[in-house]
């Protein structure tokens, strides 16, 4: 994709300047599509905030079968854009492979950590956002018992499952968290007829209020929530505009400003190897309150909320995070 622009930001202006060849960032989409209102379309928006505000040019493209990984990231590399931003951790043992074979370009992955000494790791600490819309979550239920819906089920996902049902049993230790994941394979990120199958499963069970975790599948459980009058939680992208008076909040995650960053990193040549983690302190995760939900939620929903939040921060609070241990205590699969 060439995007065009009137202006060049300030650093690509002092490189054409000075005679200097700039390359273009590259954006390789994961499976679900870029428009798939969460994970994937922030990362888009992040580039096309970029484009738009510095004038630049960037490549993309989208991934649309596992078989594509390496011949994508290949081909990227060869038509010489960098940094190269890849979105997913199913993206990691393809980068892992082939990040030595271009050791001139710059990598970065978007949930998972390569270690080669040409890569950019950037993380999130879903766990905790999801605390905070865990404690939303059961402040908001009538019935006592709240429900997640995961996409493929990977340790990722239980990570948010986790800081969601642990958030929730801080406010009510007896409240019941169901949890389902949509299946086992990257089918399961795009499959929003069987989110909204779990959620009315769920609903059945006495869940009146539900998580999404499942990429452009979650767009069938925020529907099915909305269309049997049950509160439902986005997640990635801010989701509040997609159902409102039933969408509780959403669980953002900043993607679209890693991605934003990283570019202006790249035209500015500061990308450093290594991980970066993004969190509650820098607002890399937290809860989306706007118009769309503001009636929903409580002065006292807030203030809880903002005690977690300054209390995981200060270290007085600690979630659990599923990748340290592969479990979760606050929650059975």
């Amino acid at each position: 994709m060439t995007i065009m622009r009137p202006l060049l930001g300030a650093a690509a202006a002092t490189a054409l300047a000075t005679g200097a060849a700039l390359a273009d960032p590259g954006l390789i989409i994961d499976l679900g599509g870029k428009f798939d209102r969460s994970f994937n379309e922030s990362a888009y928006n992040g580039a096309q905030r970029w484009a738009e505000e510095t004038g630049g040019d960037y490549m993309e493209t989208e991934l649309s079968s596992e078989a594509q990984r390496e011949q994508n990231m290949r081909r990227m590399a060869d038509r010489g854009a960098d940094p190269i931003v890849t979105m997913g951790f199913a993206n990691a043992s393809t980068l892992e492979q082939i990040a030595s074979d271009y050791p001139d370009t710059t990598f970065v992955i978007i949930d998972a950590v390569v270690e080669q000494p040409n890569v950019q790791s950037i993380m999130f600490d879903e766990h905790t956002g999801s605390y905070l819309v865990g404690i939303m979550a059961a402040m908001a239920s009538e019935t006592g018992t709240v429900s997640f819906v995961g996409g493929m089920d990977v340790p990722l996902i239980r990570r948010f499952a986790c800081g969601y049902a642990e958030g929730a049993k801080s406010v009510n230790p007896d409240i019941e968290v169901i949890a389902n994941m949509t299946g086992t394979t990257p089918a399961a990120w795009n499959d929003p007829v069987k989110g909204g199958e779990l959620t009315r499963s769920q609903i059945s069970q006495g869940s009146d209020v539900v998580y999404a975790a499942a990429g452009g599948t979650g767009v069938g459980v925020l529907q099915a929530a909305a269309d049997e009058e049950i509160l439902a939680i986005g997640v990635d992208s801010n989701q509040n505009y997609m159902h409102p008076g039933t969408m509780l909040t959403s669980m953002v995650k900043r993607v679209d400003n890693a991605v934003y960053d990283t570019f202006v990193a790249g035209t500015e040549g500061t990308i450093e190897p290594g991980l970066q983690t993004k969190g509650l302190a820098d607002e890399g995760v937290g809860v989306a309150i706007d118009e769309h939900n503001e009636d929903l939620v409580t002065k006292e929903m807030m203030a809880a909320v903002e005690e977690a939040r300054e209390g995981i921060i200060a270290g007085d609070i600690e979630v659990h995070d599923y990748y340290e241990d592969d479990s979760c205590p606050a929650l059975s699969f």
